[in-house]
């Protein structure tokens, strides 16, 4: 059967695309590609939990509770719209139980919707579900390949409302606040006003606050988490200090739900070494669920942990400046992974100027570790693209630039980040634009529906070749642009921004050994090797070439 680009957008659209979906692949972390969401943004599936602990449609815009749930990111898992785009991890914001009340920053009143504002480490948010629905969650995309990421909060508390108490002061502080001139002026000290900083370097006892201990028995738990509680101290060792209480909770959601990693928040702001406990003890957990769960571990089991360290740039390479004369290497403090804040602006550049500059650190510098790229995120407010006028280009870039890929949820439907009447970070987290999608909206040069359908392309490609992301690089020609990634027996060429109307030769040689078929995994065609280039169709401006 053949469809129409029309057709096939909307039916990439309505959720029918688990036909299409391609099998399996050998999983590499190094080549990963990341779906990242603001859970209360990206699908409702159940309108009774919208509002919960009574919380109220009166926010500042963009800045309360808009519905976002994990029933409807289960749905969608089950749809196949992941698989259509070659995603095999997903992060979500913080599941949390988070303040209850809402409070003005300076923009309006906000609640605690993208998950950093923590109540209760130990439960789901209500406004997201219950611990049912975040199983559900979890195992939907285990059954389809696809690892999570638990975004983990070490560094703060949510801020002080009247609903919701300040924690004692032996587990924070809540002056002074941040200058970020030195480490001590980045990390011992609140980021903003009234967001108590938890006092991770103290190895002082604390006994648990009141207010935790009293929502505990209130819901009938307290002698179950106290006992658990007592025996994780009595089988470590640590000091019941406040940053091993918090890695416990968060070690729980490995051991309960199974959670493949964590991308971890506000990483420079808490001591490095930090970090690299916080390892130890989830991966003691992740090994835990393993043994009692054989059959369901995905792949080599690796537990993988990625860090914000908010500016890092991939040119940095293993040490980042906190100023005063200080480096820090968290890549030695427990993260193979580092977020890299760097191709926002880099991706203004051509892509050989990203492509090999990103493969020559990666095979340098940074060899046997690896970098994150975005071209846009939740808190970035200089995304590549804001008002979504290069979709395709941002694709490419992204998806195939060396190291792991994020995709900032909305990426690929060119969902709009410059919202007018939203202020700050709030421009950057609307509703996905589910009905721009289905209706295939029709943009100043383009139809999302088509946009959709070139991220898809490329993240299949991506997923399916390890070459991409773990590869080694090599520019072919200029004209088109052309390179070749090689990962062992994995090896492909692409050529970008190719003439189109005729035919047109593409370099392959040294890549593809002559007189050898190889397919254009963009338009399907197949061609032969002759005299160390392939003639293409010229019916496509993207060409990605592998045997």
């Amino acid at each position: 059967m053949k469809l129409s680009s029309l057709a096939l957008s909307l039916l990439l659209a309505t959720g029918a695309h688990s036909a299409f979906a391609a099998p399996p692949k050998p999983f590499l972390w190094e080549n990963a590609t990341v779906y990242f969401l603001l859970t209360d943004r990206f699908a409702n599936g159940d309108k009774s939990n919208d509002l919960a602990y009574g919380r109220k449609a009166d926010g500042a815009p963009l800045r309360g509770y808009m519905g976002g749930d994990f029933k409807g990111l289960t749905a969608k898992i089950k749809s196949g719209y992941f698989d259509e785009l070659g995603v095999d991890v997903i992060w979500t914001t913080p599941p949390v139980e988070q303040i209850h009340a809402g409070t003005d920053e300076g923009t309006g009143k906000s609640y605690g919707f993208h998950g950093y504002w923590v109540r209760d480490f130990t439960a789901v948010d209500a406004n997201l579900g219950t611990e049912k629905d975040f199983r559900d969650f979890v195992e939907a995309a285990h059954a389809r390949g696809i690892r999570v990421l638990l975004d983990v909060v070490m560094n703060h508390t949510g801020p002080v409302t009247e609903a919701d108490p300040v924690w004692p002061a032996g587990w924070v502080r809540t002056e002074p606040q941040c200058h970020y001139k030195d480490a001590p002026g980045t990390i011992a000290c609140t980021l903003v006003k009234n967001l108590p900083d938890f006092r991770t370097e103290s190895n002082e006892a604390v006994e648990l606050p009141e207010a935790l201990a009293a929502k505990w028995k209130a819901e009938g738990r307290y002698e179950r988490e106290v006992k658990e509680l007592d025996e994780f101290f009595a089988r470590t060792g640590y000091p019941r200090a406040p940053r091993y209480y918090i890695m416990k909770w968060h070690a729980d959601w490995v051991r309960k739900y199974g959670i493949d990693g964590f991308r971890a928040d506000t990483v420079k702001h808490v001591e490095p070494a930090v970090w690299g406990e916080l390892r130890k003890v989830a991966q003691a957990a992740h090994e835990d669920w393993k043994r009692a769960n054989p059959k369901k571990v995905l792949g080599d089991g690796r537990f993988f942990m990625t860090a914000e360290v908010y500016n890092y740039n991939i040119a940095h390479g293993l040490e980042f400046d906190m100023g005063g004369g200080t480096k820090s290497n968290f890549y030695a403090n427990g993260f193979e992974n580092l977020i890299n804040f760097g191709l926002v602006h880099d991706a203004k550049g051509d892509y050989e100027s990203v492509f090999g500059k990103y493969a020559a650190q990666l095979a340098g510098p940074l060899k046997g570790y690896s970098v994150l790229n975005y071209i846009s995120s939740h808190d970035d407010g200089n995304p590549f693209d804001p008002a979504r006028k290069k979709p395709f280009e941002s694709a490419s870039k992204l998806l195939l630039a060396p190291g792991l890929a994020q995709i900032y949820y909305g990426d690929e439907t060119a969902r709009r980040l410059d919202i007018a009447e939203a202020t700050g970070d709030a421009k950057l987290r609307s509703f996905m634009n589910w009905e721009d999608l289905k209706s295939n909206a029709q943009r100043e040069g383009y139809k999302v529906g088509a946009v959709r359908a070139h991220w898809a392309k490329l993240g299949k490609f991506r997923r399916a070749h390890p070459a991409i992301g773990a590869g080694e690089h090599k520019k072919l020609a200029d004209a088109p642009y052309t390179f070749s990634r090689v990962y062992g027996a994995d090896k492909v060429v692409v050529a970008l921004d190719a003439k189109t109307g005729a035919a047109l030769d593409i370099q392959v040689g040294g890549v593809f050994a002559e007189g050898v078929r190889v397919k254009d995994a963009y338009s399907g065609a197949t061609y032969k090797v002759k005299n160390g280039v392939v003639r293409t169709n010229g019916k496509h401006a993207t060409i990605l070439l592998t045997q």
